[in-house]
Protein backbone atom coordinates (compact mmCIF):
# COMPACT_ATOMS: atom_id res chain seq x y z
CA UNK A 1 0.00 0.00 0.00
CA UNK A 2 1.23 3.37 -1.34
CA UNK A 3 -0.57 5.49 1.51
CA UNK A 4 -2.47 5.00 4.36
CA UNK A 5 -4.30 7.22 6.54
CA UNK A 6 -2.22 8.96 8.96
CA UNK A 7 -2.11 8.85 12.58
CA UNK A 8 -3.58 11.34 14.19
CA UNK A 9 -3.50 13.05 17.61
CA UNK A 10 -7.17 13.09 18.31
CA UNK A 11 -8.92 9.85 17.39
CA UNK A 12 -12.58 11.04 16.39
CA UNK A 13 -10.78 12.55 13.48
CA UNK A 14 -8.67 9.54 12.42
CA UNK A 15 -12.39 7.98 12.52
CA UNK A 16 -14.23 10.26 10.46
CA UNK A 17 -11.64 10.42 7.99
CA UNK A 18 -11.40 6.13 7.67
CA UNK A 19 -15.60 6.40 8.08
CA UNK A 20 -15.77 8.94 4.99
CA UNK A 21 -13.16 6.55 2.95
CA UNK A 22 -14.98 3.14 3.42
CA UNK A 23 -18.63 5.35 2.49
CA UNK A 24 -16.98 5.92 -0.79
CA UNK A 25 -16.23 2.55 -0.90
CA UNK A 26 -19.68 1.21 -0.21
CA UNK A 27 -20.90 3.64 -2.66
CA UNK A 28 -18.26 2.51 -5.05
CA UNK A 29 -19.53 -0.60 -4.51
CA UNK A 30 -23.65 0.10 -5.17
CA UNK A 31 -22.64 2.44 -8.80
CA UNK A 32 -20.20 -1.04 -9.74
CA UNK A 33 -23.82 -3.44 -9.39
CA UNK A 34 -25.63 -1.05 -11.18
CA UNK A 35 -23.92 -0.63 -14.27
CA UNK A 36 -23.72 -4.62 -13.95
CA UNK A 37 -27.31 -4.87 -13.69
CA UNK A 38 -28.11 -2.36 -16.80
CA UNK A 39 -25.95 -4.16 -18.98
CA UNK A 40 -27.10 -7.51 -17.63
CA UNK A 41 -30.83 -6.43 -18.98
CA UNK A 42 -29.53 -4.96 -22.08
CA UNK A 43 -28.18 -7.87 -23.48
CA UNK A 44 -30.45 -10.59 -21.80
CA UNK A 45 -33.48 -8.28 -22.42
CA UNK A 46 -34.40 -8.53 -19.00
CA UNK A 47 -37.21 -5.65 -18.25
CA UNK A 48 -38.00 -6.18 -14.67
CA UNK A 49 -33.85 -6.41 -14.02
CA UNK A 50 -34.27 -3.19 -15.71
CA UNK A 51 -36.82 -1.20 -13.65
CA UNK A 52 -34.71 -2.24 -10.24
CA UNK A 53 -31.90 -0.78 -12.00
CA UNK A 54 -33.39 2.65 -12.21
CA UNK A 55 -35.52 2.48 -9.37
CA UNK A 56 -31.80 1.58 -7.13
CA UNK A 57 -30.35 4.89 -8.91
CA UNK A 58 -31.93 6.37 -5.52
CA UNK A 59 -29.22 4.81 -3.00
CA UNK A 60 -26.42 6.40 -5.42
CA UNK A 61 -27.97 10.16 -4.76
CA UNK A 62 -28.26 9.18 -0.95
CA UNK A 63 -24.66 8.40 -0.75
CA UNK A 64 -23.71 11.35 -2.69
CA UNK A 65 -25.43 13.53 -0.80
CA UNK A 66 -24.30 12.04 2.73
CA UNK A 67 -20.53 12.11 1.78
CA UNK A 68 -20.79 15.65 0.61
CA UNK A 69 -22.11 16.85 4.09
CA UNK A 70 -19.70 14.66 5.95
CA UNK A 71 -16.81 15.77 4.49
CA UNK A 72 -18.07 19.84 4.56
CA UNK A 73 -18.48 19.17 8.55
CA UNK A 74 -15.07 17.74 8.35
CA UNK A 75 -13.71 20.58 6.35
CA UNK A 76 -15.39 23.27 8.93
CA UNK A 77 -14.56 21.40 11.95
CA UNK A 78 -10.95 19.88 11.65
CA UNK A 79 -9.61 22.69 8.67
CA UNK A 80 -7.19 19.81 7.39
CA UNK A 81 -3.92 20.28 5.45
CA UNK A 82 -1.74 18.34 3.73
CA UNK A 83 -2.77 14.81 2.56
CA UNK A 84 -5.85 15.24 4.82
CA UNK A 85 -7.30 18.09 2.63
CA UNK A 86 -6.31 15.81 -0.41
CA UNK A 87 -8.26 12.83 1.36
CA UNK A 88 -11.21 15.67 1.47
CA UNK A 89 -11.17 17.17 -1.89
CA UNK A 90 -10.72 13.46 -3.38
CA UNK A 91 -13.82 12.34 -1.57
CA UNK A 92 -16.19 15.26 -3.41
CA UNK A 93 -14.42 14.60 -6.48
CA UNK A 94 -15.16 10.64 -6.71
CA UNK A 95 -18.33 10.48 -5.18
CA UNK A 96 -19.77 13.01 -8.03
CA UNK A 97 -18.07 10.79 -10.94
CA UNK A 98 -19.59 7.74 -9.02
CA UNK A 99 -23.35 9.30 -8.85
CA UNK A 100 -22.72 10.15 -12.82
CA UNK A 101 -21.81 6.62 -13.53
CA UNK A 102 -25.13 5.61 -11.33
CA UNK A 103 -26.56 8.62 -13.73
CA UNK A 104 -26.00 7.03 -16.42
CA UNK A 105 -26.39 3.40 -15.51
CA UNK A 106 -29.62 4.58 -15.15
CA UNK A 107 -29.96 5.94 -18.76
CA UNK A 108 -28.84 2.67 -20.14
CA UNK A 109 -31.39 0.60 -18.09
CA UNK A 110 -34.01 2.61 -19.33
CA UNK A 111 -33.90 2.14 -22.93
CA UNK A 112 -34.18 -1.64 -22.18
CA UNK A 113 -38.01 -1.36 -22.72
CA UNK A 114 -37.83 0.26 -25.98
CA UNK A 115 -34.95 -2.29 -27.32
CA UNK A 116 -36.92 -5.48 -26.30
CA UNK A 117 -39.99 -3.82 -28.66
CA UNK A 118 -37.80 -3.98 -31.82
CA UNK A 119 -35.48 -7.33 -33.21
CA UNK A 120 -32.16 -8.12 -31.29
CA UNK A 121 -29.05 -6.43 -33.39
CA UNK A 122 -25.65 -8.12 -33.42
CA UNK A 123 -23.94 -4.78 -32.22
CA UNK A 124 -25.20 -6.04 -29.02
CA UNK A 125 -22.15 -8.67 -28.61
CA UNK A 126 -19.87 -5.53 -29.31
CA UNK A 127 -21.35 -3.58 -26.59
CA UNK A 128 -21.17 -6.81 -24.16
CA UNK A 129 -17.62 -6.37 -24.66
CA UNK A 130 -17.20 -2.79 -24.23
CA UNK A 131 -19.58 -2.82 -21.17
CA UNK A 132 -17.66 -5.86 -19.55
CA UNK A 133 -14.15 -3.82 -19.86
CA UNK A 134 -15.84 -0.55 -18.34
CA UNK A 135 -17.08 -2.92 -15.39
CA UNK A 136 -13.48 -4.12 -15.41
CA UNK A 137 -11.97 -0.51 -15.22
CA UNK A 138 -14.43 0.34 -12.43
CA UNK A 139 -13.55 -2.81 -10.51
CA UNK A 140 -9.83 -1.76 -10.89
CA UNK A 141 -9.97 2.03 -10.06
CA UNK A 142 -12.38 1.04 -7.06
CA UNK A 143 -9.40 -1.52 -5.92
CA UNK A 144 -6.87 1.43 -6.03
CA UNK A 145 -8.89 3.73 -4.03
CA UNK A 146 -9.11 1.07 -1.22
CA UNK A 147 -5.10 0.36 -1.21
CA UNK A 148 -4.30 3.84 -2.32
CA UNK A 149 -2.18 2.60 -5.13
CA UNK A 150 -1.43 5.25 -7.91
CA UNK A 151 0.29 2.61 -9.96
CA UNK A 152 -3.05 0.83 -10.32
CA UNK A 153 -5.13 3.60 -10.86
CA UNK A 154 -2.44 4.82 -13.42
CA UNK A 155 -3.09 1.49 -15.64
CA UNK A 156 -6.59 2.14 -15.37
CA UNK A 157 -6.63 5.50 -16.98
CA UNK A 158 -4.13 4.52 -19.44
CA UNK A 159 -7.34 2.32 -21.08
CA UNK A 160 -9.34 4.80 -21.48
CA UNK A 161 -7.81 4.30 -25.32
CA UNK A 162 -8.79 1.27 -25.49
CA UNK A 163 -12.84 1.57 -24.64
CA UNK A 164 -12.91 4.85 -27.20
CA UNK A 165 -11.40 2.35 -29.71
CA UNK A 166 -14.40 -0.19 -28.62
CA UNK A 167 -17.10 2.54 -29.12
CA UNK A 168 -15.38 4.16 -32.40
CA UNK A 169 -15.93 0.33 -34.30
CA UNK A 170 -19.04 -0.46 -32.62
CA UNK A 171 -19.97 3.48 -34.20
CA UNK A 172 -18.76 2.45 -37.83
CA UNK A 173 -20.34 -0.96 -37.73
CA UNK A 174 -23.78 0.22 -36.76
CA UNK A 175 -23.89 3.09 -39.32
CA UNK A 176 -23.11 0.09 -41.73
CA UNK A 177 -25.86 -1.43 -40.76
CA UNK A 178 -28.48 1.79 -40.87
CA UNK A 179 -26.95 2.50 -44.75
CA UNK A 180 -27.35 -0.97 -45.12
CA UNK A 181 -31.26 -1.55 -44.05
CA UNK A 182 -32.89 1.71 -42.75
CA UNK A 183 -35.06 -0.97 -40.69
CA UNK A 184 -32.36 -0.63 -38.17
CA UNK A 185 -32.18 2.82 -38.07
CA UNK A 186 -34.14 3.37 -35.12
CA UNK A 187 -32.60 0.13 -33.19
CA UNK A 188 -28.89 1.51 -33.97
CA UNK A 189 -29.74 5.35 -32.89
CA UNK A 190 -30.75 3.53 -29.51
CA UNK A 191 -28.00 1.43 -29.08
CA UNK A 192 -25.55 3.79 -30.06
CA UNK A 193 -26.98 6.28 -27.45
CA UNK A 194 -26.23 3.41 -24.93
CA UNK A 195 -22.76 2.77 -26.40
CA UNK A 196 -22.16 5.96 -25.44
CA UNK A 197 -23.23 6.36 -22.00
CA UNK A 198 -20.62 3.05 -21.44
CA UNK A 199 -18.34 5.10 -22.97
CA UNK A 200 -18.50 8.25 -20.83
CA UNK A 201 -18.35 5.87 -17.47
CA UNK A 202 -15.21 4.56 -18.81
CA UNK A 203 -14.20 8.56 -18.83
CA UNK A 204 -15.73 8.62 -15.51
CA UNK A 205 -13.29 5.90 -14.04
CA UNK A 206 -10.37 7.79 -15.74
CA UNK A 207 -11.45 10.80 -13.54
CA UNK A 208 -11.62 8.31 -10.33
CA UNK A 209 -7.96 7.36 -11.49
CA UNK A 210 -6.60 10.72 -11.81
CA UNK A 211 -8.08 11.68 -8.13
CA UNK A 212 -6.24 8.88 -6.91
CA UNK A 213 -2.92 9.62 -8.14
CA UNK A 214 -3.63 13.10 -6.88
CA UNK A 215 -4.44 11.84 -3.35
CA UNK A 216 -1.28 9.70 -3.13
CA UNK A 217 1.13 11.28 -4.81
CA UNK A 218 0.02 14.87 -4.21
CA UNK A 219 0.26 16.14 -8.14
CA UNK A 220 -1.20 15.58 -11.21
CA UNK A 221 -0.58 13.00 -14.03
CA UNK A 222 2.32 14.45 -16.37
CA UNK A 223 0.87 12.62 -19.46
CA UNK A 224 -1.53 13.69 -21.77
CA UNK A 225 -4.56 11.31 -20.94
CA UNK A 226 -4.91 8.58 -23.95
CA UNK A 227 -7.93 9.40 -25.98
CA UNK A 228 -8.78 7.08 -29.23
CA UNK A 229 -9.64 8.76 -32.70
CA UNK A 230 -12.50 10.72 -32.21
CA UNK A 231 -15.48 9.56 -34.37
CA UNK A 232 -17.75 12.12 -35.43
CA UNK A 233 -21.23 11.54 -34.20
CA UNK A 234 -24.75 12.90 -32.99
CA UNK A 235 -25.00 10.99 -30.38
CA UNK A 236 -24.03 13.07 -27.37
Amino acid sequence: MEHALHKHTVKSYEDELVRLSRTIAEMGGVAESQLEWALRALTTRDLELAKRTVANDARIDAFEESVHDDAVRLLALRQPMGVDLREIVSVFRISSNLERIGDLSKSVARRVEVLNSMPPLPQVHALRRMGKEVIGQLKDVLDAYVDRNSDRAVAVWRKDELVDGMYNSLFRESLTNMMEDARTISACTHLLFVAKHIERIGDHCTNIAETIHYLVRGERIADERPKGDETETMVQ
